[in-house]
């Protein structure tokens, strides 16, 4: 889905939101998929799609090498890794960004709820990675 810049944003900045909110009521301590299924639960309440655990193929010279589970994808637009560790390390943005690749997606967040304050990191597939989006469908999506 091809989305303008200022809707992306305005979209980033309500995942966002919602990720404090989570965050704020949890605390951290929880295994990651508890905060994945928190910050899929209140998107959806406010009306965006919302895909967990989202199949990304990897292809290479034409053939599948490889694929991925997206946390969550967000109006089949925004990718979105929820970790709940110690310390976001560069492995955990680079994932992010291989997948942005990957999909073509123009925007991903990732989330640390595993210390006391939420990290956010905010990475974006550019101009020379980007490509049209290439996503499988959600079993029972």
């Amino acid at each position: 889905m091809h989305m303008d810049s200022r809707t992306l944003n305005d979209i980033a900045e309500r995942v966002i939101k919602y990720a404090f909110t989570v965050s704020n009521t949890l605390g951290s301590g929880f295994l990651d998929t508890v905060y994945r299924n928190a910050l899929a639960h209140d998107l959806r309440k406010t009306g965006l799609h919302v895909s967990q655990q989202h199949p990304v193929v990897v292809q290479y010279d034409g053939i599948e090498v490889g694929s991925y589970a997206a946390d969550l994808l967000v109006e089949n637009a925004m990718m979105i890794s929820v970790h709940a560790t110690d310390l976001l390390d560069a492995g955990h943005a680079a994932q992010v960004t291989n997948i942005l690749r990957a999909t073509g997606l123009p925007l991903g967040l990732l989330f640390n709820f595993g210390t006391p304050r939420l990290e956010i990191r905010r990475l974006v597939n550019g101009p020379r990675h980007s490509r049209p989006p290439r996503l499988l469908a959600a079993a029972g999506a």
